[in-house]
């Protein structure tokens, strides 16, 4: 275990806060960003174990840490995220970002669930309990998504129920299944009756007027999948916590922007989602959303409160938020409160630096040796068929909604072909847990690829294998190798591997140091470019084109999927 601060004893924690005796540790000289009032004060701060104790005054320390000049903010929430979409075991994210100010992270680990099933939510709630930052864990709501994709596991009301007094869970995760709440699927009621009263995340892309009315009514508190201001706005007003989003594709911060006033900030939060190791170290993590959206104008008081307070209390974390007694020592030092670039973190009360990332322990991964599609050849990705007019999925680029296209596409020989010409190019899933051996073929526009394939065993939420292709060859190729290493991606052209990341952990995370991964993302980065993809991220683009509850057409192994009708199109 890490050399986690103690919980002092009562009477030490009264004790150093009246200054009796000298504190554990004390900040000495900043000013404190008063999230109240707006202020910045000049003062100490006294730390007793992992709590504040002490603010506003002047203390003396067993241990004290000159921060003059210097402004303390409290540490940020991450409200959503996927810690297997960053491609990194826990452990390794937690070193990622942690060092960035992120000390507590909602996670919803439904990608790894939706591969093994319930070993995937222990690994995480056990890894939990040996982090430096405060992992979360939701319990996942939709496995699989639909009715309409394979998964390799399923999990119902009964199989989570075990779960939901964990120390380290925080409710029930986003509930994907928009139709099935307002349909009144059995399954989906059973696990909505069975967290009545407690948190209930939301996933509600574009439901709007009395649909969202009723998916609100079944108990689900926040919700982060709002794109625009006026959508954001009408569930702010129907009383859910709107999470803004920026992740690595999902990019919803420019337009909720306008949202964050000092009026709605307390109802507001920042998430991330989705967002790799390449995309951090070259932008940033909550950070940069902080950066971003006061350069865009929100008021600084109004995004730091989002950044904590608003999330804390969101989600009823009442021991953290603000740099106040009582409160979890999750303390992140900046220079300025418009740069928030950290000096130094505190995570309950540890220093975030690289022997307390030493000392944690560790667990053994799970979901080993889960990549088990069957061989393809390059046949297997014609596209029969008589009809001319073809369904395309039309890529959005920062979003993860897509369009509804329809393309005159020609058989020739008894194949639609790709036609580079106007940039709609075959896209394949291949069911990759040993289930049925599924194999479906689309098309689609807004990737640019020129020659070549990439594929990817992330793959929303089925996580079969995807495959965006110009050549049919170089996709079994690169279909059969993702099978050969456990997973992973995968960029091929004219018969060789020109780049590849292997995720043997479900096929969707690395061993590696958040380091390793993230070179390794550059040089997939630069061979998709060199095959012509004008995507800024396209391997996380390619997962959400598999995702079936996200508008408006998209694919899975059994077919494409007219999101909007919620069903396989024939």
């Amino acid at each position: 275990m890490p050399e986690i601060a103690p919980k002092a004893p009562l009477s030490d924690r009264i004790a150093q806060g009246r200054g009796q005796v000298p504190a554990d540790l004390v900040l000495k000289g900043g000013r404190v960003f008063d999230l109240i009032t707006g202020d910045l004060v000049q003062t100490d701060v006294a730390i007793c174990g992992d709590t504040i104790v002490g603010v506003f005054g002047t203390y003396d320390g067993q241990r004290e840490i000159d921060v003059s000049g210097r402004i303390l903010v409290p540490g940020f929430i991450d409200t959503h995220l996927h810690i297997e979409s960053s491609l990194l075991t826990p452990f390794e994210f937690d070193r990622c970002v942690t060092p960035r100010g992120v000390t507590t992270a909602i996670c919803d680990p439904h990608e790894i669930a939706n591969v093994c099933g319930a070993p995937g939510l222990e690994y995480f709630l056990e890894a939990s309990l040996h982090c430096l930052m405060d992992i979360r864990v939701q319990l996942s709501s939709c496995v699989p998504s639909t009715h309409m994709e394979t998964a390799g596991a399923r999990l119902e009301a009964a199989d989570l129920l075990r779960f939901r007094d964990h120390p380290r869970g925080i409710g029930l995760a986003e509930f994907m299944n928009f139709p099935g709440v307002l349909m009144q699927d059995e399954g989906a009621m059973a696990k909505l009756e069975a967290w009545q009263g407690r948190h209930i995340d939301g996933h509600a892309p574009l439901l709007r007027g009395k649909d969202l009315n009723g998916y609100i009514s079944a108990g689900i508190r926040t919700e982060h999948e709002a794109t625009t201001a006026e959508e954001g706005l009408e569930k702010l007003r129907k009383g859910m916590r709107v999470l803004i989003r920026e992740g690595s594709v999902s990019k919803d911060m420019e337009a909720l922007a306008p949202l964050l006033t000092e009026r709605h900030a307390p109802y507001l939060c920042l998430c991330t989602d989705d967002r790799n190791p390449l995309d951090i170290a070259e932008h940033g993590h909550l950070d940069y959303m902080i950066r971003r959206l006061i350069a865009l104008g929100c008021p600084p008081l109004a995004v730091y409160r989002a950044a904590s307070l608003s999330a804390a209390e969101a989600f009823g974390l009442k021991d953290r938020g603000l740099i106040a007694p009582g409160k979890r020592a999750d303390i992140v030092v900046i220079e300025t409160l418009e740069d928030c670039r950290a000096s130094l973190v505190l995570a309950g009360g540890v220093l975030a630096e690289a022997a307390a990332f030493a000392a944690r322990g560790t667990l053994a991964p799970v979901a080993r040796q889960s990549v088990k599609a069957r061989k393809v050849a390059p046949e297997d990705f014609r596209t029969g068929g008589n009809r001319v007019g073809t369904p395309v999925i039309g890529i959005l680029p920062g979003k993860i909604i897509t369009e509804h296209l329809s393309f005159d596409i020609v058989p020739e020989d008894g194949d639609k072909r790709p036609d580079l010409a106007r940039d709609l190019v075959k896209i394949a899933v291949l069911e990759r847990h040993g289930v049925n051996g599924n194999l479906a073929t689309g098309f689609v526009k807004g990737f640019g690829l020129k020659r070549g394939a990439i594929a990817s065993t992330v793959c929303h939420d089925h996580h079969n294998i995807a495959v965006v292709g110009a050549d049919y060859a170089d996709m079994a190729l690169a279909a059969n190798r993702l099978g050969e290493i456990e997973g992973g991606f995968m960029v091929v052209a004219e018969g060789e591997v020109l780049a590849e990341l292997p995720l043997p952990v479900a096929g969707l995370m690395s061993l590696e140091p958040f380091e390793a991964v993230r070179d390794a993302l550059i040089d997939l980065r630069a061979a998709a470019r060199g095959l012509g993809v004008e995507l800024e991220e396209p391997f996380l683009q390619l997962a959400f084109l598999c995702l079936p509850v996200i508008p408006h057409l998209k694919i899975t192994d059994r077919g494409i999927v007219d999101v909007d009708r919620f069903e396989v199109m024939t």
